[in-house]
C-alpha cells in the first residue's frame, strides 16, 4: 500500500492491530511499522520472538533486515529509550531543549513548550513548571 494515499497510515495501523491483537501489550508493542517484542527473560524472549515471526509469516508480512535488531537489552522506540528499567527520556531530546536559545517570539515559546511537553512524562509537575510559558502565550494572544 503506498503511504501517500489518504488514510493509508490509519489503514495500515488497523491491520497491524488486528494481526497482533493477541500479543499487543502482553509481549509486543507496535506503532505503524515499528514493532517491539518485550520479554522478562532470554528464554521467554525466544518464545515471544518465535510467536511474532510465526504471526508475520502467517499474514505474509515481511521485515527489512537492515532495520531489525534482535536480542537488544535496550534501544530507541518511538523516540524514547526502552530498557530493563522501563521507558526513559531520550538524551538527544533533552540536549535539543538545553541548547535552544532563549525564546523571543510567541512562535519560539510554542516550540519550547511543545518540546517540553514531549518529555512531560519524565518531568514532575511539568504543567506547573511550564505555566509561565502558557501565561505568556495567553497574554500575547490577548494583546493581538
Amino acid at each position: 500500500m503506498p503511504f501517500g494515499l489518504k488514510n493509508a497510515g490509519a489503514t495500515y495501523q488497523r491491520m497491524i492491530d488486528a494481526v497482533f491483537k493477541g500479543q499487543r501489550e502482553r509481549n509486543l508493542e507496535a506503532y505503524v511499522d515499528d514493532i517491539l517484542v518485550k520479554s522478562k527473560s532470554w528464554a521467554e524472549h525466544l518464545s515471544d520472538l518465535r510467536e511474532t515471526l510465526d504471526t508475520l509469516r502467517r499474514y505474509n508480512l515481511k521485515l527489512n533486515p537492515a532495520k531489525c535488531t534482535f536480542g537488544a537489552a535496550s534501544g530507541k522506540f518511538l523516540e524514547y529509550l526502552v530498557s530493563a528499567r522501563g521507558i526513559e527520556a531520550n538524551p538527544d531530546k533533552i540536549l535539543v531543549i538545553l541548547n535552544m536559545p532563549s525564546p523571543k517570539t510567541a512562535k519560539e515559546i510554542q516550540k519550547l513548550a511543545g518540546r517540553i511537553n514531549s518529555l512531560g512524562r519524565f518531568i514532575s509537575k511539568a504543567g506547573d513548571r511550564c505555566s509561565p510559558f502558557f501565561r505568556c502565550l495567553r497574554n500575547n494572544k490577548k494583546g493581538q
